[in-house]
């Protein structure tokens, strides 16, 4: 699917859209764009994650390598969260692939594209998502 024969709506259009145009070819182009270009600056963080904990020389002094490696250890556990919305983003764009992207995957209804703009990976309409959180507290989740 190509963008070049038209310009991708912007955010205010998107928003401005009557209920009629909720993910039409233009909406979807919308999001899948910026789906990869989150992608890309995850990637792309993830490349300096790695240049940088290969970069680290290890020094002789234990209180610096225990700065050291708390470093490396808060970073990683950022990456691994990063690692995991690179799945989400991944699952997104093949939700557009299939015509699915846009639609709370538990009652079939529009998610909405306000909720969508925030969240982009969004699987959930806000109702669904709430119900979930709370049936999760009830069951000490």
């Amino acid at each position: 699917m190509s963008t070049a024969s038209f310009a991708l709506m912007t955010e205010e259009e998107v928003l401005a859209a009557p209920e009629s145009a909720y993910m039409s070819s233009q909406q979807l182009d919308f999001f899948r764009q910026r789906l990869q270009e989150e992608r890309r600056l995850l990637l792309s963080n993830a490349l300096e994650t790695t240049t940088h904990l290969q970069d680290n020389e290890s020094t002789p002094d234990p209180s610096d390598r225990a700065s050291v490696e708390e470093e490396h250890t808060l970073e990683l556990r950022v990456r691994d969260r990063e690692r995991k919305m690179l799945k989400k983003i991944e699952e997104a764009i093949s939700r557009i692939d299939s015509g699915d992207y846009g639609y709370c995957e538990e009652t079939g209804e529009p998610i909405g594209v306000a909720r969508l703009l925030a969240r982009p990976t969004a699987t959930l309409s806000i109702e669904a998502q709430e119900r979930r959180e709370k049936l999760k507290k009830m069951h000490g989740g």
